[in-house]
């Protein structure tokens, strides 16, 4: 999979009819998050099922959706996720995973990470595993929602969940080692904090420590962040392994993680 060419509208009355209508059956990826956020989900859904011959399964997905508290694009995603996760076990219907996982756009690979999230029959270390190829994804709305869909089983099992992802942390592909971040943040972004991390973020320093110094920025501003999400509930533990890191990687990497880790502190 490549990353996106075209260059997406910088508004949505900006979009043209035809790229939106292509965006809409799901023939192309969106070229930028106005494009993203553009899409109307029950739309794809409703013309991805008719593509597939599996129009069954669109009135109770439709449920779900009506009877969510708070309709946003993120909760909307993850009700589509599900209800499609639901209709295929209802079914014993496996090969609309594959082709979700696989799929040209970019909302409907995001949809497919809920299935893994949602699989209650697998365990964590099952589950990262299947996760990794969608924290691999070239494309940001995938990369982004994929640890959302496996966050809370990270925080339920986070000793474990620590434990695999500081392998993670080599990885070639910067996606992958910013996923081993940016999925334990203690705070993070549009999601439930992670209680134990927020209280002792020492516990994530094995992922963290092999970070320092990675010369990916979209790495170091996972690093930061996650360091600054701590340093709201921990200054102390924050500002200690700030100055060991400045003494033992003097490296502009490091440098500027330090930067982002402090500044809500030296505001």
């Amino acid at each position: 999979m490549t990353e996106i060419k075209r260059k997406g509208s910088r508004s949505t009355k900006d979009i043209p009819k035809d790229i939106l209508e292509q965006l809409n059956r799901g023939e192309i990826e969106t070229a930028n998050l106005v494009e993203w956020l553009a899409v109307d989900q029950r739309l794809l859904l409703k013309n991805l099922l008719k593509q597939l011959e599996r129009t069954a399964y669109l009135k109770p997905i439709l449920t779900g959706i009506e009877n969510l508290k708070k309709q946003t694009v993120n909760t909307i995603n993850e009700a589509i996720g599900t209800g499609l996760f639901e209709q295929s076990l209802k079914n014993d219907d496996t090969e609309i995973l594959t082709i979700m996982a696989n799929h040209t756009s970019d909302l409907i690979r995001c949809w497919a990470t809920y299935t893994i999230g949602k699989n209650q029959t697998l365990d964590i270390g099952q589950k990262l595993e299947q996760i990794q190829c969608f924290a691999a994804d070239k494309h940001f709305g995938v990369r982004e929602i994929c640890w959302l869909a496996v966050r809370s089983s990270i925080a339920k099992d986070l000793t474990k969940s620590i434990e695999i992802l500081s392998n993670w942390t080599n990885h070639k592909d910067e996606n992958v080692r910013r996923f081993a971040s940016e999925a334990t943040r203690p705070r993070g972004v549009w999601c439930e904090h992670i209680e134990e991390l927020k209280h002792n973020p020492g516990l994530g320093l094995a992922i963290l420590e092999p970070l320092k110094s990675d010369k990916s920025k979209y790495v170091q501003d996972s690093v930061g962040n996650w360091l600054n999400d701590a340093s709201k509930t921990q200054p102390d533990f924050v500002k200690q392994l700030c100055e060991k890191w400045k003494q033992e990687s003097p490296t502009k990497e490091t440098a500027y993680i330090i930067k982002k880790a402090l500044r809500t502190i030296e505001k």
